[in-house]
């Protein structure tokens, strides 16, 4: 049954890659902890700076990893002093063996994922439940090759500041997704002087297009998603107005993955450019986290541009943490919700590209190119 006090479950899109927390910061011979689809991970990174993911269970007697120690090069169980090669997960000590036993400790694994550092973040891929040991590389560590790309910031320039923001929801996914694209909160959650105010709303057209992912039937809704063609973004925006007259460029792709870039030129026809990635990760069936990662060259000289970016970044992704709290309260009685016309078609066409992902069935809800209309 659904905790009531949490609100109704979804169900979590697994076989991609999620980030699991910040390793930016992580030096060589820590560990943390992190919850990615209801799976509790032991996030490390050795003497060698690689980083690992381990399920935080001993298969043995099922005890947390985390309650035992990390050399730098195994992870040790606290309650009987197994030892695992962390990035593979194999067994590579038993203490209590003798002479007189035959079982090969190294035929034993512990569940570990793939990981990947990037844009700051440990990506960590999470397959399918009863998928198997993924495949090995000929140097003993996972074929990435096998797997779909590592998600990546969109950079075009070797020059830029950049900022990461983190913030726990207190909402499944799926409401946390269709927050993250829906196009008509603005006004009201991000009412300020220095974004928009009430009385700034006016009738949008915005063209979108969809985005088709894998091509091979067996890998049927992988990637697939939709774009918000290039724009010039809302002038109601006052961050938007001082760049000019830019153009944006909006992409929603599965699981989880909202892109946006920005780039304008200045009266010197010298071009400046913006970017960032939010994903909103599942980290229980009824919670989740968003997380962003911007990129910019804009301003690129000015001292205080970055403490400034990230003062008003936190408080824009406050406002939408603070509103899920407020919906969560309402979720909790699990109320029957609508979806209207345009501006929740964004919503529809998440719905519908994640059940043909879930079932590998159906077509993409977006035919070809379609024009919708709100206010905003």
């Amino acid at each position: 049954m659904p905790d009531a006090r949490t609100g109704p479950p979804a169900e979590m899109v697994f076989g991609d890659w999620y980030p699991a927390l910040r390793a930016d910061q992580m030096k060589t011979r820590e560990t943390a902890l992190a919850t990615l689809l209801g799976i509790p991970m032991l996030i490390g990174r050795k003497k060698d700076n690689s980083l690992f993911a381990m399920r935080d269970l001993c298969p043995h007697r099922g005890i947390p990893l985390s309650a035992g120690w990390f050399d730098g090069e195994t992870v040790q169980c606290k309650y009987h002093g197994w030892r695992f090669e962390p990035c593979s997960g194999r067994c590579e000590e038993i203490p209590s063996l003798t002479q007189f036993d035959i079982l090969e400790p190294t035929k034993i694994f512990a569940n570990s994922f793939p990981v990947v550092e990037r844009d700051g973040y440990a990506w960590v891929y999470v397959p399918e439940a009863g998928a198997g040991r993924l495949p090995f590389d000929v140097r003993g560590q996972f074929d990435l090759s096998a797997l779909p790309p590592v998600p990546e910031l969109p950079k075009f320039g070797k020059r830029f500041r950049s900022a990461h923001l983190q913030a726990d929801l207190p909402c499944n996914v799926d409401h946390g997704i269709i927050g993250l694209m829906d196009p008509a909160h603005g006004p009201f959650v991000h009412r300020a002087w220095w974004w928009r105010s009430a009385e700034s709303i006016h009738e949008k057209t915005k063209h979108f297009e969809p985005i088709v992912g894998a091509s091979e039937p067996a890998r049927r809704g992988f990637n697939d998603g939709f774009r918000m063609s290039a724009h010039a973004p809302s002038s109601n925006s006052l961050p938007y107005r001082i760049l000019g007259k830019p153009i944006t460029t909006i992409d929603f792709v599965l699981p989880n993955r909202r892109t946006e870039t920005i780039r304008a030129k200045n009266d010197k026809g010298v071009e400046r450019w913006f970017s960032s990635l939010t994903t909103v990760t599942p980290v229980t069936p009824t919670s989740c986290r968003i997380d962003v990662i911007a990129a910019w060259d804009i301003g690129y000289h000015v001292p205080l541009v970055l403490p400034i970016a990230k003062y008003f970044g936190a408080k824009f992704v406050a406002q939408d943490q603070q509103t899920m709290v407020e919906q969560a309260r309402g979720l909790r009685s699990h109320p029957g919700l609508m979806l209207i016309d345009d501006a929740d078609k964004p919503a529809k066409w998440y719905f519908a590209l994640k059940q043909r992902r879930l079932s590998g069935q159906g077509e993409h809800p977006l035919p070809g190119p379609v024009e919708l209309h709100w206010y905003s």
